[in-house]
């Protein structure tokens, strides 16, 4: 069978993870495409009123329904895709967004919120992408997981965190290879966003003295959630949300000590504020606070990039080979009318002269 992603308008999502900072911000854009969503969080009360307001904003058209789950546990998130079939019959893409984590040095991060960071972060992932591919097998559709740029080099004070998004990594590559192997109709995609401007670090627990904060530059979750849903109708392997995570995973290739270096410099510093650490804070390692609030973006952060050049470039790789090929077309006919200038006005340099 052949693969063929439908528009969004179309399609039914599945989106974990959907009450705060990514999540949030792809239901409710997929939402105003006219989507039909299953929506799923731990935070009953928090799925409740955004589907509320998805179903009673009319000037879209979009369609949300919800089933709270903890993606650590698989038989909870069979009952999301269960009701997904249940009230459409199918479901077109599954994102797996869902995602927690630690600031702190490993030495003192306790094995257990370590464990739990991957008890969310990955086997999350590997719960909701085999409900996903069962579904998907017989008629196809897109299976979209979100890694981080930390899912090639890690950074300090979130090791945790880093490990479990270059375990995702490994697993949905693996799993890629395995379904184009069998001839699966169904897209595997492996988004991993730069610094986002989300309540991320607000939610994780925290074993610094200043309460800690995403590392910059950050880009608005809006670009996250346009590239998820741009995987969404259009087969993508893998992509960087930001080109920050590029250039940080060739560091990482070219020269990894160098790179170490750099991070033991600075990455120690940016992912500090001059706030003390509130010990009296609720984290969501464990679980959501109950009077946790629908949450897009962080507390006064300024700085937040609203579009990334390479990202768009990334999703649309014909498009960028047009510009870079009339590019290199215009420099060839400028330089052609400059090399012929030279040779009545000795404008240019004696160089590109041929020997």
């Amino acid at each position: 069978m052949s693969l063929r992603l439908k528009p969004i308008r179309e399609q039914v999502i599945v989106i974990t993870g959907a009450t705060s900072g990514i999540g949030l911000v792809t239901a409710r854009l997929a939402a105003s495409r006219c989507g039909r969503l299953i929506l799923t969080g731990r935070n009953e009360a928090a799925l409740r009123e955004l589907s509320q307001e998805i179903q009673g904003n009319e000037s879209h058209g979009g369609v949300a329904h919800f089933v709270p789950a903890d993606v650590a546990d698989e038989a909870a998130l069979r009952r999301v895709a269960d009701e997904a079939i249940r009230r459409h019959g199918r479901i077109d893409t599954w994102i797996n967004c869902a995602g927690v984590s630690t600031y702190g040095r490993l030495m003192d991060v306790p094995v257990a919120d370590q464990r739990r960071v991957f008890d969310t972060n990955f086997w999350g992932v590997v719960h909701g992408s085999r409900i996903a591919v069962e579904q998907l097998r017989t008629h196809g559709g897109a299976l979209i997981n979100i890694g981080s740029a930390v899912s090639d080099r890690a950074i300090p004070l979130q090791g945790p965190y880093c490990a479990s998004k270059h375990a995702v990594k490994a697993y949905t590559d693996a799993l890629r290879m395995e379904i184009e192997h069998d001839g699966l109709p169904i897209s595997v995609t492996l988004v991993k966003p730069c610094s986002v401007d989300t309540p991320f670090a607000d939610h994780a627990r925290n074993y610094l003295t200043s309460q800690p904060q995403n590392p910059p530059p950050l880009y608005a979750p809006e670009v996250v959630a346009q590239t998820i849903l741009s995987c969404a109708e259009r087969p993508v392997r893998d992509v960087f949300v930001g080109v920050e995570g590029k250039l940080l995973a060739m560091m990482e290739h070219a020269f990894p000590r160098l790179t170490d270096k750099i991070m033991e410099r600075s990455f120690f510093r940016a992912q500090h504020t001059r706030r003390p650490a509130r010990r009296t804070r609720q984290d969501s390692l464990y679980r959501t606070p109950a009077d946790a609030e629908l949450k897009e973006r962080a507390r006064g952060r300024v700085g937040v990039s609203a579009s990334s050049f390479y990202t768009e470039a990334s999703l649309r790789p014909f498009v960028t080979g047009a510009m870079i090929a009339a590019a290199g077309i215009t420099a060839a006919a400028l330089f052609g009318r400059g090399g012929s200038s030279s040779r009545h006005t000795g404008i240019l340099p004696h160089t590109f002269e041929r020997p």
